[in-house]
């Protein structure tokens, strides 16, 4: 299938599980995918399995916390290509903690990565995005930006953020043809949600809560962003799509 035939997708946070999940999808797809990753050692190597698949694959290391790695990211994204068709902020983390212990630099660390990150790609992206004349924006938020859990406050005020960005760019950004959606993900299988799924206590839980009755894969959060990012949501910008087996819904 070629839905994403030509165009040049840049995925952050594609050195492992739901970035590296977009990433692969993309390229399976047909685009041409600017790898990124804090470890720029995961990043080459999910572009090379790609490269070995016979897709199109850049690696590069890109600490999205850091305004020079985003700017030397796209720098290069305008040298090689002139553009963006499609930009994914996936890259993001995590620290548990009661909120009353919360320390200044665990918040600051969430912060930088989750919304500042965000935020830096969607506004330095914008003109590669605008020269594409058919960009789409893609952030990744989570189910957990809309509820309350104990120990996830702080992502949950990122993320939270993250949806109300989302919907405001859409608006500003409709004018020059670019559309701003975004993926609220559930409990997928991955390594950072690994330590909590593998607890029976909490995964009984977690399913029990879930109308699927089953955890999600990086794969499905890939095939969610695909939607967005191809010509199936021209139509479609400010919305967010929850891929959490019902969980929301049911809460």
């Amino acid at each position: 299938m070629d839905r994403l035939k030509d165009k040049l997708a840049i995925v952050t946070g594609a050195g492992a599980g739901i970035g590296q999940a977009i990433a692969t999808v993309f390229a399976a797809e047909g685009a041409h995918v600017y790898v990124t990753d804090v470890n720029g050692e995961s990043a080459q190597q999910t572009a090379e399995a790609l490269a070995g698949q016979g897709l199109k694959a850049t690696a590069m290391a890109v600490d999205v916390s850091r305004g020079q790695d985003v700017t030397a990211l796209l720098r290069d994204v305008e040298r090689a290509f002139g553009r963006a068709d499609v930009v994914v902020n996936n890259a993001g983390l995590n620290v548990r903690s009661d909120f009353r212990h919360l320390t200044d630099a665990d918040w600051v660390k969430i912060r930088e990565v989750n919304l500042d990150g965000v935020v830096r790609m969607a506004r330095d992206a914008f003109a590669l995005l605008k020269a594409s004349g058919a960009g789409s924006l893609i952030n990744v938020s989570s189910i957990m930006g809309q509820r309350g859990l104990r120990q996830l406050a702080a992502y949950t005020a990122t993320k939270g953020a993250v949806t109300a960005l989302t919907k405001a760019l859409a608006v500003e950004y409709a004018p020059y043809g670019i559309r701003v959606n975004s993926v609220a993900p559930g409990y997928i299988e991955t390594a950072l949600t690994e330590r909590v799924l593998k607890n029976p206590l909490l995964s009984k839980a977690l399913l029990d809560k879930t109308p699927m009755r089953r955890f999600g894969t990086a794969e499905e959060i890939g095939r969610a962003a695909l939607f967005f990012a191809s010509e199936d949501s021209l139509y479609v910008t400010g919305a967010e799509l929850a891929v959490d087996g019902g969980m929301s819904a049911g809460l």
